[in-house]
């Protein structure tokens, strides 16, 4: 699988995702710059890391949108290209129109840095298929912004078409029907506030998150 790590001034999870990713598939993902205008050739799948793009002026991810990177990886979600967004990579993917909603600044007003317990609520996806429907993991976090809101409808959607892919267990951040994680209405992006890429070894504490990218690995090996 050949990956690609989008990187922003202020991403600070870059090199964390782009580790996981070569102890999964074997290669080291091609770091592109928030200033190229293409990805390289042959990507099958694209990852939005964590930290702060931008400084978080404006909005978190709000500047990132805009970034001449992030109109290539748009294109590429559209055709298909599986695309993962973790924390601020999320926050970008709401900026650019590809995932519905907002994150907002967290419930409490207070960065939140901790394990958290989440559930399974989709397994039959791209990113999910590694797991078993209503399991439980556990995934650190760390935002200031976490905080998922969207309309009642846009909520009632998301629900009843299987986009919900991970949920808090317990109070968080605030996040409306404690979603931690979404799909598109596609189901090849996924943006989600927990870090898997922090769980993929158990010196690290867990490997919780390493189903996710092996998961993905085979279904798009497949």
């Amino acid at each position: 699988m050949k990956s690609a790590v989008i990187v922003f001034p202020g991403s600070n999870c870059d090199r964390d995702l782009a580790v996981a990713l070569e102890q999964v598939t074997g290669r080291k993902p091609e770091m592109v710059w928030h200033k190229d205008a293409d990805l390289p050739e042959g990507i099958d799948f694209i990852g939005i890391p964590g930290g702060f793009s931008y400084g978080d002026y404006l909005r978190s991810g709000a500047m990132a949108a805009r970034s001449p990177i992030m109109r290539a990886v748009k294109d590429a979600a559209d055709r298909g290209v599986p695309t993962i967004g973790i924390c601020n990579g999320f926050q970008v993917l709401t900026e650019t129109g590809l995932l519905p909603g907002a994150l907002m600044r967290n419930a409490g007003l207070s960065f939140v840095c901790r394990p958290v317990s989440l559930k399974v609520e989709n397994s039959q996806s791209l990113f999910t298929s590694g797991y078993e429907t209503g399991q439980t993991i556990t995934v650190p976090v760390a935002h200031h912004d976490g905080n998922y809101q969207a309309d009642e409808a846009t909520l009632d959607r998301l629900e009843a078409e299987g986009r919900v892919a991970f949920r808090y267990l317990e109070e968080v951040n605030g996040s409306a029907r404690r979603i931690a994680g979404i799909l598109n209405d596609t189901g090849n992006v996924l943006g989600l506030m927990p870090h898997p890429e922090r769980v993929i070894e158990a010196a690290h504490g867990g490997t919780d998150g390493r189903r996710l990218f092996e998961g993905l690995l085979e279904t798009v090996a497949a």
